[in-house]
């Protein structure tokens, strides 16, 4: 009995060992992948895209808030201009003068509310339209203006869905399909797709918001496997 007992521990010690080390090798990867994008590029080590190679002009969308905001920055800190797209033509104005004051670059806004679906983005290609793009960070999003609840229980579940679709799904495919040939016509550009821990895992009381954060990550695959052996950047 005392042998099997003996045995037994050290099997479930091994299997610690086995998980304690996958998990810091995933951790590492991790820290490993976060250093090559955001650290080495800050000291000039040259193991890092050069962002104002790309081209001139970067385009973010649902730039005046949050994550989309700081991205709009921190390009305009590299050295790109910027072309700021959301719905708040005051908060747009606003942004681009922050921009122009503080880094000094170029910018253009474009008003337009992406969860009106299709008809939008003639206004956007009429607002990018000669612009050398190297960039494009497709950040615009919208959550569910309820309360976390079961997918049974939304109220309104066509409008909410749409206007999900429509901001958080077809905003990222329209605004590659609009920028994607240049980039491709001159071998380099970046897209960033900002996506969302609702996506790589199960959602409960968001299964709406989190099958169309989904989208993301899948496209993505999608266009880096497509794109593949050429000089585009996608994260």
């Amino acid at each position: 009995m005392g042998s099997w007992m003996e045995l037994g521990g050290s099997a479930f010690q091994m299997l610690g060992t086995v998980a304690a080390v996958w998990w810091l090798l995933r951790v590492a990867w991790w820290l490993g992948h976060a250093l090559l994008v955001y650290g080495l590029p800050q000291v000039g080590l040259g193991l890092g895209i050069s962002l104002r190679k790309q081209g001139a002009w970067a385009v973010v969308t649902g730039a005046t808030s949050g994550i989309g905001r700081s991205y709009a920055h921190e390009l305009a800190r590299r050295g790109l201009n910027v072309v700021l797209v959301s719905r708040d033509l005051s908060k747009l104005h606003r942004e681009a003068e922050d921009i122009e004051r503080l880094h000094g670059k170029e910018t253009r806004v474009i008003q337009v509310d992406f969860t009106e679906g299709l008809e939008i983005y003639e206004t956007v290609e009429r607002g990018l339209e000669g612009l050398d793009i190297g960039i494009l960070v497709n950040n615009v999003g919208v959550a569910p203006k309820i309360i976390p609840q079961k997918l049974m229980d939304v109220k309104n579940v066509g409008k909410s869905f749409t206007d999900m679709m429509n901001c958080n799904m077809l905003s990222m495919v329209q605004m590659t399909r609009i920028i994607l040939p240049q980039m491709v016509a001159r071998g380099r550009g970046v897209i960033i797709n900002i996506s969302s821990m609702a996506g790589r895992q199960p959602s409960p009381f968001l299964a709406l918001y989190g099958a169309t954060k989904v989208n993301g990550s899948q496209t993505l695959s999608s266009y880096q496997e497509e794109e593949r052996g050429s000089e585009m950047g996608m994260e």
